[in-house]
């Protein structure tokens, strides 16, 4: 898959402007030959006495550096692999940069090294399909002591070819392999990833999935091919010449989508989901930081006390629980060898199910495990929620897992905690489920067009179950945890917060779904502390926005 729409300029890798002429031989002319430690040197087998140890001084990194990159920038692949301490992936990666990406000329300038890093820019041209272009960008390399000889070499890794080139990645240029796409929003109007920055990612996505449905025409480019089972799309470095876009439409909606980006920016990290209930399409995805991973529609979070959306409906479902009902909320409860508390070690006396639910009440929860069946979540989960079923959304997605479990890890999972894991998207979906009783899988692109066959619950919540779980999260948006987030939200709206401890994390991870009218959304805060605080905002305004 293509980064963005293929419009991430990296820029190219070629032509020799190294100033670094006269220094192929790498040799570090502040040590002694006896040391068998010069870049270069032809001492393959130096006595173990004169190995050179600690790390490069900063004659060699200079050395070094300076004649990896002249030999790179005059084509001299073996004799550059040879200053690297892995030869064979720098030969194959540095001979693809010529043959496979069509670097004709490639002129490296080093700059001032910080330690053992040497920062250079590359300034290269490409040829390929009767184009010839200028490509210019910074990379860095790092030089390292190799510990069996002691001479100084480059510390190799791809990235020293092209900064965004990971492990098993390829950089190639050609024909695209997908057509360019012009996506447009449900009315119509033309996304981009200059707009939408936080739609890159899903914008590269359905150019790799649909650029030929959309009937766009190829053009040429230079890209990278990422690893196979890699997590990360494709991306477009340069283009060469531009092909002709299709036409795509998707369900974001512009407007919600304009302010889901506008909420996470708020923060260094977030993400948020809008879906339509009545349709299940995805209306608005926003990640922070815009780039990098798609956290809101492929990340595994523990959803916290979210997850007691549908730890509630399985109580309910199996008469352990109802609204109006007595139900124990006390300070602590253990369970399969572990001890159970409340936010603070609140209690709640003489309370019932649904002051439980809006205070969010952990051990009121946790005391019921042993009553349930080890697969009784991941049932309910799967077959009312929709959770784990294989989402076809036309993006790479994760559809939530609910795993069956026992002992204490089973009541860890009834509060969001143990093996559960959902996103943003995941937990939006839930939100939608309680809101109509029915799943729907979302989506973002219409599933006429790929024929995709779209994921179904085997069950319809039951009616009674429904019309309590409704019930529950009105009164936490109106006078529990989520009240503050939710003030003066009209219609017919819901919600639950959520927080999720983390080991080695200071603040737990802030969660927070909720619906209104034909809106749900879910958001998190990573390291934000309380859901209602962190990431009940965020959810509020879409669900404002989107009435």
């Amino acid at each position: 898959m293509r980064s963005g729409a293929r419009a991430a300029i990296v820029g190219a890798v070629f032509a020799a402007m190294v100033g670094v002429a006269g220094c192929g031989s790498g040799q570090d002319d502040s040590s002694s030959a006896k040391d068998g430690a010069s870049a270069g040197s032809g001492d393959d087998k130096p006595s173990l006495k004169n190995v050179k140890t600690g790390p490069p001084s900063a004659a060699e990194v200079k050395t070094t550096a300076r004649a990896f990159l002249a030999a790179w920038s005059a084509g001299e692949t073996a004799k550059a692999a040879a200053l690297t301490d892995d030869t064979g992936a720098a030969t194959t990666a540095l001979g693809d940069y010529r043959k496979k990406a069509h670097v004709a000329k490639v002129a490296l300038e080093p700059g001032s090294a910080s330690g053992a890093k040497v920062p250079f820019s590359v300034n290269a041209q490409i040829s390929s399909g009767g184009q010839s272009v200028p490509w210019a960008y910074e990379s860095s390399l790092t030089v390292t002591r190799d510990t069996k000889t002691g001479k100084p070499v480059v510390a190799w890794k791809p990235s020293v070819v092209q900064p965004d080139l990971a492990e098993g990645d390829t950089l190639k240029t050609g024909a695209s392999e997908a057509p360019p796409i012009k996506a447009v929003d449900r009315d119509g109007k033309e996304l981009t990833a200059a707009e939408h920055p936080t739609l890159k990612t899903v914008l590269a996505a359905l150019r790799e999935r649909y650029g030929k449905k959309a009937g766009g025409k190829a053009g040429v480019e230079t890209w990278i091919e990422r690893a196979k089972g890699s997590k990360s799309p494709d991306k477009t470095l340069k283009v060469l010449s531009k092909g002709t876009p299709g036409t795509l439409r998707t369900t974001i909606d512009a407007s919600l989508q304009s302010t889901a980006e506008q909420q996470v920016s708020k923060r260094a990290k977030a993400s948020v989901v809008a879906v339509k209930p009545s349709t299940g399409e995805i209306l608005a995805v926003a990640n922070s930081p815009a780039s990098g991973f798609n956290t809101a529609l492929q990340g595994s979070y523990a959803p916290g006390s979210t997850m007691k959306i549908i730890t509630s409906a399985t109580l309910i479902d199996k008469g352990l629980a109802a609204y109006g009902k007595a139900h124990p909320c006390p300070k602590y409860f253990s369970y399969g060898g572990w001890k159970f508390q409340n936010d603070k070690k609140f209690e709640i006396k003489n309370g019932t199910f649904e002051q439980s639910f809006a205070r969010s009440c952990n051990t009121a929860f946790i005391s019921q495990a042993g009553k349930l069946k080890n697969d009784d979540l991941t049932n309910e989960a799967r077959n009312v929620f929709g959770i784990g079923l294989n989402w076809q959304t036309g993006v790479p997605s994760f559809d939530g897992a609910v795993p069956v479990q026992s002992a204490a890890s089973k009541a860890a999972s009834l509060i969001g905690q143990g093996g559960v894991r959902m996103n943003p998207l995941n937990m939006a979906s839930v939100a939608a489920t309680a809101s109509t009783g029915t799943f729907r899988q979302p989506y973002l692109v219409a599933p006429s067009l790929d024929d995709r066959t779209l994921a179904k619950a085997s069950k319809t919540m039951k009616s009674s179950t429904h019309d309590q779980l409704r019930k529950l999260m009105r009164l936490t948006a109106t006078s529990g945890t989520a009240a503050e987030a939710m003030a003066g939200m009209s219609g017919d709206f819901g919600a639950k917060t959520g927080s999720a401890e983390v080991d080695n994390q200071e603040k737990p991870n802030g969660w927070f779904s909720a619906y209104r009218d034909d809106i749900a959304a879910a958001g998190v805060v990573p390291e934000g502390g309380h859901g209602g605080d962190t990431a009940g905002p965020m959810v509020a305004a879409l669900l404002r926005a989107g009435g």
